[in-house]
């Protein structure tokens, strides 16, 4: 990390995906479940929002590599998106921030050649090349019972890289177990921005804490997780 980079300084830019099938449905049997039509537009309205704040700023772009947080990044921060590519800094999709069950939903699309192919191929452009080979076994790392481990992981991660602020487009669980230490039932609605820096430089939980108000489209909705559909 960069000298004058402090981790108390930093802000991560956390971002649930917009509305899914599987939040609708409260099915969570829907293979990697995409955006509704009402996903789309929040995801558009999220850029709406964000395009004159930090999309200017931000100097990283993380996603999921699940179709949903996917579409959400495609939609919701095209202008940040275009802006880091010109820049040399591609999206970078992070295997370790797909969702933490093991239900179809939350389990990416294998292999990788179908998930580029999904969609129509929106995603045919991104860079899968740093997905490791078992980032759909739910297995190891990605066995729902890791996901404290799996989180403490992606928050020093997050801390140890140069920028100073940080856009990630996840999950609703796997958000709150980075927020949060642990499973929370802290609100996260869907495009719901909510921001974060770290709590000291040096510990090792890298553990966050929430810094400013959350941003959010108009159209915003509050669907469960599917920890949340099954209890």
């Amino acid at each position: 990390m960069s000298q004058k980079t402090k981790a108390t300084s930093k802000r991560l830019y956390l971002t649930r995906h917009a509305q899914a099938e599987h939040n609708v449905a409260s099915d969570y049997t829907i293979a990697d479940a995409p955006l509704t039509y009402l996903g789309k537009t929040q995801s558009k309205e999220l850029n709406e929002v964000t395009k004159d704040t930090f999309q200017k700023t931000a100097e990283l772009l993380v996603s999921s590599p699940l179709r949903r947080p996917m579409e959400t990044m495609l939609l919701g921060y095209p202008e940040l998106k275009d802006r880091l590519e010109k820049e040399g800094k591609p999206v970078i999709l992070l295997d370790t921030l797909q969702e933490v069950e093991a239900y179809p939903c939350d389990t990416p699309t294998y292999p990788i050649s179908k998930l580029k192919a999904s969609n129509n191929g929106i995603f045919s452009s991104l860079d899968f090349s740093t997905l490791s080979e078992g980032y759909a076994s739910k297995s190891g790392i990605y066995n729902p019972k890791n996901a404290s481990e799996r989180a403490r992981r992606v928050r020093n991660w997050l801390r140890d890289r140069e920028e100073n602020e940080i856009v990630v487009v996840a999950h609703g669980d796997i958000l709150r177990y980075i927020a949060d230490n642990q499973q929370s039932s802290r609100p996260w609605g869907n495009a719901e921005v909510k921001i974060f820096t770290f709590a000291a430089e040096d510990d090792e939980n890298a553990s966050v804490v929430e810094v400013e108000e959350p941003e959010e489209p108009k159209d915003a909705t509050d669907e469960p997780t599917s920890s949340e559909m099954k209890n």
